[in-house]
């Protein structure tokens, strides 16, 4: 019989890592701050726009909920937008005013919120000619979730472009459709919007398969 510790080191370090390890792991990895080490020099981290990025700069805030109503402290999120122009941008490089892609995580204190700096992207339109509203796409990975969750956040001060967007038009129910509907705050003078994700249950967050 063959030993695993047998087989070559090729074919082992080409295996596929379980899914499920995503939970305790993957914050010793991309969340260095959450998990308490120390934070490299480089980092994807939340602050995906600079004060000099051009469009209007906006805070992103909040929860990743269970099925019991609690807050799921050990969440990370990464987070896929467009420019204020509607354009994505691919290459990235921390000096750049701008990103289109960050990560954030919830944290064990306090009320476990996670957030992101940014700026609010453009409409952006699909390969179809059909334009989407503005929307911010995230990825959710958490203990317990075999396989990482997709799902979008929209903004409610974007009335006419979230009726029309031929993805939310997509979702039957207005009441689901409202799930991906973050709201607009002001605070101390700045733009925020806040966005809970509940994973199950009443109120339970639409969620993509793409």
């Amino acid at each position: 019989m063959r030993q695993p510790n047998s087989q070559p080191c090729s074919e082992l370090m080409l295996r596929e890592t379980a899914s499920q390890t995503a939970g305790p792991y993957v914050h010793i990895g991309l969340a260095l701050d959450v998990a308490g080490l120390p934070e490299r020099d480089e980092e994807i981290w939340s602050r995906m726009a600079k004060p000099e990025a051009e469009g209007e700069h906006i805070e992103v805030i909040g929860t990743v909920i269970d099925g019991n109503g609690d807050p799921v402290r050990d969440a990370l999120l990464e987070a896929w937008q467009a420019d204020a122009s509607g354009q994505y941008q691919p290459a990235f490089d921390l000096q750049k005013a701008f990103n289109s892609f960050g990560r954030t995580a919830t944290t064990a204190e306090g009320n476990s919120e996670w957030s992101l700096t940014t700026i609010k992207p453009g409409s952006v339109a699909r390969g179809d000619g059909k334009v989407m509203a503005p929307h911010i796409n995230l990825a959710v990975f958490a203990r317990g979730i075999n396989i990482h969750l997709q799902t979008r956040l929209y903004f409610e001060d974007e009335v006419e472009a979230n009726a029309a967007c031929p993805v939310l038009g997509a979702i039957e129910s207005p009441t689901r459709r409202q799930t991906l509907i973050a709201k607009r705050e002001e605070v101390d003078g700045k733009v925020r919007y806040r966005f809970d994700i509940r994973l199950q249950g009443e109120g339970e967050t639409v969620f993509f398969d793409f």
